[in-house]
């Protein structure tokens, strides 16, 4: 693992932690580029997203920006199945093949232009369901989910912004812990923590970035120009993905 690698991510963690996101797709995308063994990439993508969105919850908390009682449902649904993502054997071909189409999703979503959409309405019960099934690719994949939950919310009108950046911020949160904990008792925890452990240096640099990042809300590119850069960045991942699995 190299320094440019470890500073990439701190860079990801500080622009990331701004917004109340993690960056679990862009670290993702840039951990498939290298060529790490499958199964090690969405363990240390969640280990990085809790260690960047733990820091910004707790401010946003802080702060009351959290609406427990709109949050709580949409947790209730989407951390189990995480839980369930995370623990489910996957061929490696299927497990790429998942990931592949995820970021690439991600990619298309990062490239819509929410501020153009009209206002648009969703049930209670489909917010839930699509809680649900976020969460679950949350834990298949390893991204958080904020990336997919975040735009719909804003289209729906489902709270100010501030509220929606600190409702990621947790909804990340949640999902990863719990994802997290189904792939290491997949995997075994001894077996992934010793194959993962020369990995410890981008955690502490997404701790160091995602601290920056959140204290004093810095954006180095302006919204739409950072979607953009993701969403190249993370097509090309999962294109190279996709091909691989095929």
């Amino acid at each position: 693992m190299s320094a440019i690698m470890a500073l990439l991510f701190g860079l990801i963690a500080l622009i990331y932690a701004s917004v109340g996101f993690g960056g679990g797709s862009s670290y993702t995308a840039i951990l498939t580029l290298t060529g790490i063994e499958p199964r090690l990439i969405p363990v240390i993508s969640l280990c990085c997203n809790i260690v960047v969105v733990t820091g910004g919850t707790y401010r946003f908390w802080r702060v009351g920006l959290i609406d427990w009682k709109a949050v709580l449902p949409l947790l209730a649904v989407s951390a189990p199945l995480a839980f369930l993502g995370g623990l489910t054997p996957l061929k490696e071909a299927t497990f790429l093949l998942i990931l592949g189409t995820t970021l690439l999703v991600s990619a298309v979503a990062l490239l819509l232009p929410q501020e153009r959409f009209p206002e648009a309405k969703l049930p209670p019960a489909a917010t839930l369901a699509l809680s649900g099934l976020v969460g679950l690719l949350a834990g298949l994949s390893g991204i958080g989910g904020g990336i997919f939950m975040a735009p719909v919310l804003h289209l729906i009108r489902w709270a100010e912004a501030k509220r929606i950046a600190a409702f990621a911020s947790l909804y990340i949160l949640a999902n990863s812990i719990t994802g997290l904990g189904g792939q290491l008792l997949k995997g075994g925890v001894g077996a992934v923590a010793e194959s993962s452990a020369a990995y410890w240096p981008l955690l502490l640099a997404v701790l160091i970035g995602g601290q920056i990042g959140s204290h004093i809300g810095i954006r180095l590119f302006s919204p739409v120009l950072l979607r953009r850069m993701t969403a190249l960045l993370v097509g090309y991942a999962a294109v190279r993905l996709l091909l691989q699995a095929l």
